[in-house]
């Protein structure tokens, strides 16, 4: 079954759900008219479904590789990139100043998670370069806008984040990439960096990395990391690529999945970057980017799950096996089980997709009126969107494969890559424990004011809809009414009884705003969407209580089990 965009349930849930008819009202995003909104999703939709997802089984065995210092990628993908690029889609977001359209990041999300789905691997090269350009937008000198954004905006240049070395993964107090002084405001940066997704390509003119290393004068820790952009090619004096940079690919990972990006160890040797924000604050220009990419990151899993969902429907509407309850003879989409984990498919996604949209909407409010309730607001929703986001990209790969049954262990039928892609997410941009300590941590350093806000919004949604829907609005007040008792206690807890309830958290909280959505959306259309939000709120909404269970256990019980208990 070829990919289909979910235009269908993207227009209704900005329509009707998320909020996005506020950051429409708002003077910078005025120009996002319904009209636009629909024109630019159904071209990217078209994009998605003719040019990229073609190329998902090529990349996957046509493997990018290095020869001779090359990166050779797969067939098809330099000239689906230059596609993306010419259709504007790399500046989506970013300002017009610099040749970008200025739209919501909101329809960026729905962009990202339609080419997320047709290819993984090739979509990771467009969001490296929105990261950049936010970041660069955000901290870069005048003089490094001019030349680098119109660059990165057009798609003749590409961009990567170097952050992880050898030594030091998530910690990042542990990098030793050196950067020293040239005394013509440049600097030579020396280190080694890995896991460098798309660190070169054999497409675009240049390539452009955002690096974190130590200056002479740095300080211990992270306080004492810069950044710096560092260029493939030195741009001469007219801009363009010019001398070769001390910079190179020294080899290529052999990965689980995601086999056509290719993902590097870069080696500098004294390599000419600038600098980019204050010395010694690179991790707050980092973030930015890294910000970007942890939605962007989350979406890649429900793109994927889509796709996943697509392929596991196609399957269990054509095979048939055994007698079936409906018809006796129909496909294997009649039996309970296999309709179960389908209507699950369904639901998860479904919820899981508004919580990003909405998350993009906070994120465009914050920016269009600098209020600060609108970015607490999505300071909350990020690791819950980059976390669950991917979880429910690996369980509905899975799920797919299940449905597949012993074909979806053969990899001809495609639904195996979905799961082997799509691993990585829950790894990459900070581990999914890392996004449940962060929303239980920094981002309840408020002691909980911008949660607790969110789930009074659930309540109020909840008592809105008593009257039409009281079945579905009961059980959604009751488990809003659970999340804030239980993240009043959280934020009364020490570490590290609260880092280790932190993952049940967030998992809970998701289901919890993922059944505001879904009630949300019946109370909006309730004959289409009330079956579905039956599907999610009965069953399940409910595992938020087993996983609240869990967050209260506190970590007495972890660390009571000894290291010589582990390995029995």
């Amino acid at each position: 079954m070829p990919y289909r965009a979910p235009l269908h349930d993207i227009t209704f849930l900005l329509a009707n759900v998320v909020g996005y008819d506020q950051v429409q009202a708002t003077p910078r995003f005025c120009e996002a008219t319904a009209e636009v909104t629909q024109a630019i999703l159904s071209e990217a939709a078209r994009l998605c479904e003719e040019v990229i997802a073609p190329l998902q089984r090529i990349g996957d065995t046509h493997s990018a590789r290095l020869e001779n210092g090359t990166v050779r990628t797969p067939p098809g993908f330099a000239e689906a990139y230059r596609q993306i690029a010419a259709g504007g889609w790399l500046g989506l977001p970013a300002s017009a100043q610099h040749g970008g359209m200025g739209l919501p990041q909101t329809l960026a999300t729905a962009v990202n998670e339609m080419m997320s789905a047709a290819c993984l691997s090739l979509q990771i090269a467009p969001l490296m370069a929105q990261g950049q350009i936010e970041a660069l937008e955000h901290h870069a000198s005048e003089a490094i806008k001019a030349l680098y954004l119109p660059k990165l905006i057009s798609g003749e240049w590409a961009a990567t984040m170097n952050l992880t070395e050898p030594q030091a993964g998530s910690d990042l107090a542990q990098l030793r990439c050196k950067a020293a002084p040239n005394g013509d405001g440049s600097y030579a940066v020396t280190g080694q960096k890995i896991y460098i997704s798309w660190g070169d390509n054999d497409f675009t003119q240049n390539i452009c990395h955002l690096v974190l290393a130590r200056l002479p004068d740095a300080p211990e820790g992270t306080r004492g990391i810069s950044l710096f952009l560092v260029p493939k090619f030195i741009p001469d004096g007219a801009g363009q690529p010019g001398a070769r940079n001390a910079v190179r690919v020294l080899s290529l990972e052999h990965k689980l999945g995601l086999h056509g990006a290719p993902t590097a160890v870069m080696e500098y040797s004294g390599a000419t970057g600038w600098l980019v924000g204050a010395a010694h604050s690179g991790l707050a220009a980092m973030f930015t980017m890294m910000n970007n990419a942890r939605v962007g990151v989350g979406v890649q899993g429900i793109g994927v799950a889509e796709a996943a969902y697509q392929l596991a429907l196609s399957h269990a509407l054509a095979r048939q096996q055994g007698r079936t309850p409906l018809t006796g003879h129909g496909p294997i989409a009649e039996h309970a089980d296999v309709r179960r984990m389908l209507a699950h498919m369904r639901a998860e996604i479904f919820a899981i997709r508004a919580i990003a949209l909405a998350n993009s909407v906070a994120i465009d409010m914050a920016s269009a009126t600098h209020a600060a309730e609108w970015a607490a607001r999505a300071a909350v929703l990020t690791p819950i969107t980059k976390a669950h986001g991917t979880d429910i990209g690996v369980e509905a790969a899975g799920a797919g494969i299940q449905i597949h049954g012993g074909m979806g262990f053969i990899e001809e039928t495609g639904a195996a890559q979905f799961l082997r892609d799509v691993r990585v997410t829950t790894i990459y941009e900070g581990t999914n424990g890392i996004q449940a300590m962060d929303l239980v941590g920094r981002k309840m350093m408020d002691g909980g004011e911008a949660a607790l806000r969110l789930l009074q919004e659930v309540q109020d949604g909840a008592e809105a809809a008593r009257a039409a829907l009281p079945d579905l609005a009961e059980p959604v007040w009751q488990a809003a009414e659970a999340l804030r008792e239980a993240t009043e206690w959280l934020v009364a807890q020490q570490m590290p009884d609260r880092f280790a309830g932190a993952q049940p958290y967030l998992r809970a909280f998701a289901r919890v705003l993922g059944a505001h959505y879904h009630l949300r959306s019946a109370r909006a259309d309730a004959a289409g969407r009330s079956a579905l939000a039956r599907v999610f709120i009965s069953r399940i909404l409910p595992e938020h209580l087993g996983l609240l269970a869990q967050m209260r256990a506190g970590a007495a019980g972890l660390y009571a089990l000894s290291d010589q208990e582990l390995l029995a």
